[in-house]
């Protein structure tokens, strides 16, 4: 397990709750990223949170 306890091994089994899409893992700012839905969703203690009302607009 890497920075906050998050294992990059949930990426291969989550996904954008919006599009359904593939998320990437910025590790500097601890978030999962949703480029078509240019969100960011944090990752608290570890645990990725996929509220759509949680992330944050990405450009």
């Amino acid at each position: 397990m890497s920075e906050a306890g998050f294992d990059r091994r949930m990426l291969e089994a989550l996904t954008c709750p919006l599009t359904q899409g593939t998320l990437s893992y910025d590790s500097e700012a601890g978030e999962l990223i949703s480029k078509r839905a240019r969100l960011a969703f944090p990752i608290r203690n570890g645990i990725p949170i996929m509220l759509i009302d949680e992330a944050r607009q990405i450009e």
